[in-house]
């Protein structure tokens, strides 16, 4: 069994299981992925990359898919929260 590895989200440390998704990483730490124009939360929906609803900053680059990336150990996360 793989080691946990730890990335940020929003600034703050989460430890997830080697082979989660940013999506998994977002949701452990108990974030939305972005806010809709109407201030309504929004998360995965789909989960394979077609509804663009975890869209997240990912080391600086925006409008990552969260659903179809694996986390990787330091990688800064960050949404419009």
């Amino acid at each position: 069994m793989s080691s946990p590895l730890t990335l940020t989200v929003n600034g703050t440390p989460v430890s997830v299981p080697a082979g989660a998704t940013v999506a998994a990483a977002v949701a452990f730490a108990q974030q939305a992925c972005r806010i809709s124009v109407m201030g309504a939360p929004r998360g995965p929906l789909c989960g394979m990359g077609i509804c663009f609803e975890c869209r997240v900053v990912i080391n600086g680059k925006p409008h990552c898919r969260s659903c179809q990336i694996l986390c990787k150990p330091g990688m800064e996360v960050r949404t419009d929260e």
